[in-house]
């Protein structure tokens, strides 16, 4: 807990609050997308914390710590605006989001860095790098012709056909989220499937009619002329059929059709299959993110 007498750290409740939140957000990561008070609210849940930092009335960071995605361990996000560093509020705010992580009954700490700063202040409490993110962003100037589907394949939107993402989760779901590149494991559960992995638009295409490939986008509130790549994904069974490049080639259709002009996406670094997809759709590597962890009891 904060020994500053002049800081206070307290919980996200009014929408004022999680706007306030947002604003550190877009601050801090100014070319990510960040999500609406609407769908924070929606995103809430018992294992998660949301706070802000306030010295003497005035915000000057926040905090997140959840459950992570990443089997066994839990997440923590302290951000400082740049103008409050270096002022003891970041190491108060890891410590009251370590306090909130412990009651989750996890083994592993989480967190993320994409700058020097970031990354010393992450060694400074005994975080390592475990995976590495690579950013790849593609600009639009025209409109984008996809290639044809596969033979027998179906391509409809998941807000057209109400139910089919949430039927997809044990087919299809639990199947790709296995081949992430990365450290650990990945654990979603259904809820998480439908409520953090479902974006709007979600392509999906249909085999039968069942889901074995998907690719979307996630609009961005602040900035209507950029998205975020969703999932992009193919059930192995059918890889090397084109699908893939077939439905990200959609969603940069889509993002054309409605005036987008960039597209970004993050990609596992030892997934490097579709970093060349990307590479030979036309998107050009923009930054790497570094994926941190280190054991809940240590430091």
């Amino acid at each position: 807990m904060p020994t500053d007498p002049a800081l206070d750290i307290s919980p996200c409740v009014t929408d004022d609050d999680y706007e306030a939140w947002r604003q550190v957000r877009i601050a801090v990561l100014p070319y990510e997308r960040t999500i609406s008070v609407a769908e924070l609210r929606e995103s809430s849940s018992p294992d998660r914390l949301m706070v802000l930092a306030r010295r003497d009335g005035v915000v000057v960071g926040h905090g997140l710590a959840d459950r992570s995605s990443m089997a066994g361990g839990g997440s923590v996000t302290p951000r400082v605006l740049p103008e409050h560093r270096r002022h003891g509020v970041g190491t108060a705010l890891l410590e009251h989001l370590v306090e909130h992580v412990r009651t989750l009954g996890v083994e592993t700490l989480r967190s993320g860095a994409d700058d020097d700063d970031s990354m010393a202040f992450a060694h400074r409490f005994g975080f390592v790098e475990v995976n590495r993110e690579v950013e790849q962003t593609f600009h639009l100037d025209g409109p984008v012709e996809p290639t044809p589907p596969p033979d027998d394949i179906e391509v409809v939107t998941a807000q057209e056909r109400p139910g089919l993402w949430e039927a997809a989760y044990e087919r299809f779901g639990l199947e790709v989220l296995a081949d992430f590149a990365v450290d650990t494991p990945l654990e979603v559960t259904r809820e998480n499937w439908v409520r953090e992995w479902l974006v709007d638009p979600m392509f999906l295409a249909l085999a039968d009619g069942e889901v074995v490939g998907c690719a979307g986008l996630g609009l961005d509130p602040d900035q209507p002329t950029r998205a975020e790549n969703g999932l992009t994904a193919v059930r192995r069974d059918w890889r090397g059929r084109g699908l893939a490049v077939h439905l990200k080639q959609r969603t940069l259709a889509w993002a054309a059709e409605h005036g987008l002009t960039e597209v970004y996406t993050w990609t596992q670094d030892g997934n490097a299959a579709m970093r060349a997809l990307n590479t030979r759709l036309g998107y050009a590597t923009t930054r790497v993110g570094i994926q941190l962890a280190r054991p809940l009891h240590d430091g």
